[in-house]
């Protein structure tokens, strides 16, 4: 790893197999070095794959094979910003569709439980529309959404 930093996630398993996932979906991500376990390690078997090095849109990344002990949680996500719709209904439905789940608000689980954000990026400018009414709407459109739809967004922001 040549990066001076990295996010380290923790899999119960499955490291390689969400690595190279991220990579195939997620635009700018890679496969990297995969680390596997020696013989002295109390927790794996001797050449079980202990750790794999990867990217996710550009952000380095460590994944983990654990084990049991810690879960995942929505206190951590990826976020993905979109520019289009078709790119937001791509990423969201690769995550979902491949043993994943929905949640709300742009939220989704891919099936190894890692929460993601696809945001598009006209969601985050209506965050910050000048007029405070016009947040409001979007605001509120969004609370109904599972996936973000743009033209509803648009549509709130219009009135």
């Amino acid at each position: 790893m040549q990066n001076k930093a990295a996010i380290c996630i923790w899999y119960e398993s499955g490291a390689e197999d969400a690595a190279r996932f991220y990579a195939e979906t997620i635009p700018d991500s890679t496969m990297g070095a995969i680390h596997k376990a020696p013989a002295d390690n109390p927790s794996t078997p001797k050449d079980a794959v202990l750790m794999v090095e990867f990217t996710v849109a550009g952000i380095p990344c460590l994944g983990l094979n654990g084990g049991p002990a810690f879960k995942q949680s929505e206190a951590f996500s990826i976020q993905v910003l979109t520019d289009t719709q078709e790119e937001t209904d791509r990423l969201w439905n690769a995550i979902v569709g491949n043993g994943g789940a929905e949640s709300m608000c742009g939220w989704c689980k891919d099936r190894w439980g890692v929460s993601w954000q696809i945001t598009p990026r006209a969601l985050m400018q209506a965050h910050s529309h000048p007029d405070g009414a016009a947040r409001a709407r979007a605001f509120q459109a969004m609370m109904g959404m599972k996936k973000i739809d743009i033209a509803a967004i648009e549509a709130a922001i219009a009135g």
